[in-house]
């Protein structure tokens, strides 16, 4: 009876947000005529888009900081991935307009379309070609003052609880090419609520916790050590990660096996 509460409720997150893409539909396809010109609108009505739909599903979002910092400069965002409330998550706490680098299946969905056409950055992860040219792309966002994420794992992996996979580079590499800051993102309890797509265990009302880390500054790096710079970044997000998830990490057999896949 739960998993079918469950199943039911992840059934209205998606007509909710398909009911409030489809209002604001008419403008959005308005400004995507001129992408580059309308940037900060179309971002704008994708956290709208997020957040309401999230909300008639009642799930809501709290960010907490390591500490306060400004958002006026470009910066290369590095959460963890176990769900589709991350997207949300993202447009949730960070108030500038930025850009998601995403699978290119993303391109197929009817809501996340239009935004992988305009201001999002869609990769095939098995294409070395998709790989270069999106990393190109975020390479030339920064350069014009904007922010990317980037999922460091590269994607939500099967297995239930979900752990913290090891890193691919390309978010280091593009925060030391440009000189920004990499700020360090932990999504604590998505995973709880909607895992992955909700396609096997569905969705209920909720607050997600998110844990924003202090900006690291990236001027110290360059290609040759942008390892150390990965394996700082996945310290600190992994020990929050298991700090938070305690109950369900705290076996054994569990902390081994995550750091054998470590690095």
């Amino acid at each position: 009876m739960v998993l079918l509460l469950k199943k039911l409720h992840r059934y209205w997150y998606f007509i909710a947000v398909l009911l409030v893409f489809i209002l604001f539909f008419p403008y959005l396809y308005f400004l995507a005529l001129e992408p580059k010109k309308n940037y900060a609108a179309i971002a704008r009505i994708r956290r709208w888009i997020s957040i309401s739909g999230s909300a008639l599903a009642g799930v809501f979002f709290k960010v907490t900081y390591e500490s306060q910092f400004s958002w006026d400069r470009s910066m290369v965002l590095c959460p963890n991935h176990t769900s589709v409330l991350d997207i949300t998550a993202l447009t949730y706490l960070c108030p500038i307009p930025f850009s998601f680098i995403g699978k290119a299946s993303l391109l197929k969905n009817p809501v996340t379309r239009i935004f992988f056409k305009t201001i999002d950055i869609p990769v095939t992860r098995r294409s070395k070609v998709s790989s270069f040219k999106a990393f190109q792309r975020a390479n030339e966002l920064v350069q014009q003052g904007r922010s990317v994420v980037i999922f460091p794992e590269g994607k939500i992996d099967d297995g239930f609880p979900p752990q913290l996979h090891a890193f691919k580079s390309g978010a280091f590499r593009i925060a030391i090419q440009n000189d920004v800051p990499i700020v360090p993102i932990i999504i604590e309890n998505a995973w709880d609520i909607f895992f992955d797509d909700g396609a096997k265990r569905g969705s209920r009302p909720g607050i997600v916790n998110v844990h924003v880390f202090s900006p690291i500054e990236t001027k110290d790096f360059d290609d040759n050590n942008a390892s150390e710079l990965e394996k700082i970044v996945y310290d600190k997000m992994h020990s929050y990660w298991i700090m938070k998830n305690k109950s369900y990490f705290q076996k054994p057999e569990n902390v081994q096996k995550i750091c054998q896949e470590r690095y």
